[in-house]
């Protein structure tokens, strides 16, 4: 377990330094460029790794529905659309907004499924996730010192 732990936060610390990367790149150069930049690494990155492990191509693959692809284009959308982001508001506030956002998501659709959760619990939570959205855009208004004192 603590190395499923360990891994996961792991994963998150690389994709912290990922987004850091990405939206420095996109500053200097465009949102796109940097979106760019990130398949292509990404792309010679994991044919690299399928090829070393095997199984680059796995049996079934041309047979999966239509709709099992189409979380590539999205995903590039996802990716240069946060380049954008980043460059405006920050990588603090996108990783918020992307937080903030899965987890909302995620309610919507449990309701949609009629999964068996608490509604009041849910409820809490998205309320939880928009009070610290709203406390760190006021942090920011007035936890700033103005240039002239």
């Amino acid at each position: 377990m603590i190395f499923m732990i360990l891994l996961a936060s792991m994963g998150g610390v690389l994709v912290g330094l990922s987004r850091q990367l990405n939206g420095r790149l996109s500053v200097s150069t465009s949102p796109l460029i940097a979106s760019f930049w990130n398949h292509i690494v990404g792309f010679v990155a994991l044919t690299a790794l399928g090829l070393l492990i095997g199984g680059l191509l796995p049996s079934g693959a041309a047979d999966a529905p239509w709709h099992a692809y189409v979380g590539g284009p999205i995903g590039v959308i996802f990716v240069a659309s946060g380049r954008w982001v980043i460059a405006r508001i920050g990588a603090v506030n996108t990783a918020l907004l992307v937080i903030g956002g899965q987890m909302i998501s995620g309610v919507v659709f449990d309701l949609f499924r009629s999964v068996p959760s608490s509604l009041w619990l849910s409820s809490l939570g998205v309320l939880l996730i928009l009070a610290g959205t709203a406390i760190t855009q006021r942090r920011g208004k007035f936890g700033a010192k103005s240039p002239k004192s």
